[in-house]
């Protein structure tokens, strides 16, 4: 049985940046992170767009408003110190019909209040930024970026191996965690562990893992974003990234462009229920997962307020033609032929019994277990303050 201090399970860009944070402020602390996987931040961190978040969306006070804009400030230092590339390029969020000009104020005295640099600019000058934008008013939000975060993962990964006593260990699925009164036994298909406290990063399996020591208070369930990759000949469509104004009754922001920091153009996703909680693909389905999903009452209650919604981005999934008629109230001249099929992503969405998304990142303790359940966009963005937080409530226990 091996020993350590900390166990972190999950080796996307969360649990690494948690270890990471624990090497920083308690370096003789051993920590040991596990992955089920043979390399590390191949999930969600590993399908993310690359977006730099400014906190313009979220509730003013949300752990999310919070974590993001210090979180952008954490990862803007860490890959300035690191030489990592990233550009702050900024984003429109665009208005194109009167009837989107409420929820564009909305987001906009949200911004304010989060202390978002941001800024309310007529056609004229949305033009100026996005030459082929359509649109009649958009918010301008100038301190917007784009970063590589796997490349962050990378530079995490090398500071945490390099502190002796530290190891990060993959192809290490958990299967059991026993606690007793002063430790804590991890066990993996290899493997056991012994350390003082758990933090579970799980990401799309994280609720199955706080289910080992305590009930989850909701359930995970994983929207498949599929995304299209603008032509080489065709990216002077955008110049950076542009949003549609969100539509307040559904939980999703809507297809946008994102230009990356590799200098290509993708534009996406739509968001429709994937079939399995690693479903890359349409074709790809895990039944006994599939059941779990459909038999969960939280989700047939979901399902049940957004099925219009919800059938209109199944039906783009299904059409690259209602996707590019989406794609084209932003940019009129995008066409069929300029897309072409790009590696689509999973989002792991907490959902309550009563049908509400979790709209905000959730963590439940318990005495030697921190389980991050609920941790979506902008979790990359805002991963060094939820590292830190998470340091923070472990630190109290110590």
């Amino acid at each position: 049985m091996k020993q350590t201090d900390i166990i972190i399970i999950g080796g996307g860009i969360v649990g690494l940046a948690t270890a990471y944070q624990f090497t920083l402020h308690y370096p003789r602390l051993k920590i040991t992170l596990l992955e089920k996987e043979p390399n590390l931040a191949i999930h969600q961190t590993g399908h993310n767009s690359g977006v730099l978040h400014t906190g313009i969306y979220y509730k003013p006070g949300s752990l999310k408003a919070l974590n993001c804009r210090q979180g952008k400030a954490s990862m803007e230092e860490f890959c300035l110190k690191e030489g990592i590339d990233f550009e702050i390029c900024g984003k429109v969020i665009v208005a194109v019909s009167e009837n989107e000009l409420s929820a564009l104020e909305t987001i906009y005295q949200r911004g304010r209040k989060n202390r978002v640099l941001c800024e309310m600019i007529c056609a004229e000058k949305l033009h100026e930024l996005e030459p082929h934008v359509a649109g009649i008013k958009a918010l301008h939000v100038p301190e917007a970026g784009i970063v590589n975060y796997v490349k962050v993962c990378e530079k995490f990964s090398e500071h945490i191996s390099q502190q002796e006593g530290n190891e990060i260990i993959c192809s290490a699925k958990v299967n059991a965690i026993r606690q007793n009164s002063k430790s804590i036994l991890v066990k993996t298909e290899k493997e056991e562990h012994e350390c003082r406290y758990v933090v579970n990063c799980g990401g799309l399996y994280s609720d199955k893992i706080t289910a080992m020591t305590q009930n989850p208070d909701s359930k995970i369930v994983p929207f498949r974003g599929e995304y299209y990759e603008v032509r080489q000949e065709k990216q002077h469509l955008c110049r950076n990234l542009i949003y549609p104004v969100p539509d307040p009754d559904f939980p999703f922001l809507g297809v946008h462009f994102t230009r990356m920091i590799d200098g290509s153009l993708e534009c996406g996703p739509n968001a429709v229920l994937a079939f399995a909680r690693e479903g890359y693909t349409l074709n790809t389905v895990n039944f006994s997962e599939l059941a779990e999903i459909l038999s969960y009452s939280g989700f047939r209650k979901l399902a049940l307020k957004y099925w219009r919604a919800g059938a209109g981005e199944m039906w783009r999934s299904f059409s690259k033609v209602a996707f590019v008629n989406a794609l084209q109230r932003l940019i009129p001249e995008i066409t069929q032929k300029d897309l072409v099929k790009a590696p689509a992503g999973i989002r792991a969405q907490a959902v309550l019994p009563n049908g509400m998304l979790v709209d905000d990142f959730l963590i439940q303790e318990n005495k030697n277990m921190i389980n991050v359940v609920n941790a979506p966009s902008p979790a990359a963005t805002s991963s060094l303050n939820i590292g830190k937080h998470i340091v923070g409530i472990v630190a109290k226990r110590f």
